[in-house]
């Protein structure tokens, strides 16, 4: 089996001092590696439903739109304020050294679609919970948070709770 963790490469820091970032580009640069790993997150939804998966700016859109093929469901991004066209729902949140927003269409779900939340990383929780936050307000049911990779020494499933947390990679 081919280890994934051998096409994550670590970037210190980056974007900032003290930060190890961990980047997924030579994942992206292989095929092998890229099927592998949307294998093995698929493998984490297991037979649930999934009606949508929702691809957080910009990373989480790689295996999000790939995710979403393959499980016969939609794909709805998740961007930055002011980059999507219509009409949106926006929600705050809270970083380590600020604020910021995402912002979701607001006929991106119907009420009572099986959701699939799709992000590269887990580190602190808070794009996710954000992300979560958008997805029930519009009246979907958050089926699972999939990750390519979880921090777990930043504690971020804890503000996830009460969703289901999956990765692939455990850092």
């Amino acid at each position: 089996m081919l280890n994934l963790e051998d096409y994550i490469r670590d970037i210190p820091n980056f974007p900032k001092e003290g930060i190890l970032f961990k980047d997924i580009t030579p994942l992206l640069a292989s095929h092998k590696a890229t099927q592998a790993c949307l294998e093995q997150l698929l493998a984490l939804v297991g037979s649930q439903k999934i009606d949508k998966v929702v691809g957080v700016e910009t990373r989480g859109f790689f295996f999000a739109t790939l995710l979403a093929d393959r499980l016969g469901a939609g794909f709805i991004p998740v961007r930055k304020p002011g980059k999507l066209p219509y009409s949106t729902l926006k929600q705050p949140y809270e970083l380590e050294y600020g604020y910021d927003a995402l912002e979701i269409h607001e006929d991106a779900i119907v009420k009572g679609e099986h959701v699939l939340v799709h992000d590269d990383v887990l580190a602190t929780g808070g794009t996710a919970r954000a992300v979560c936050e958008l997805v029930t307000q519009l009246g979907g049911k958050v089926v699972q948070c999939n990750f390519i990779m979880q921090l777990h020494f930043l504690k971020g499933a804890a503000k996830l709770k009460p969703y289901e947390v999956t990765s692939v990679l455990n850092y």
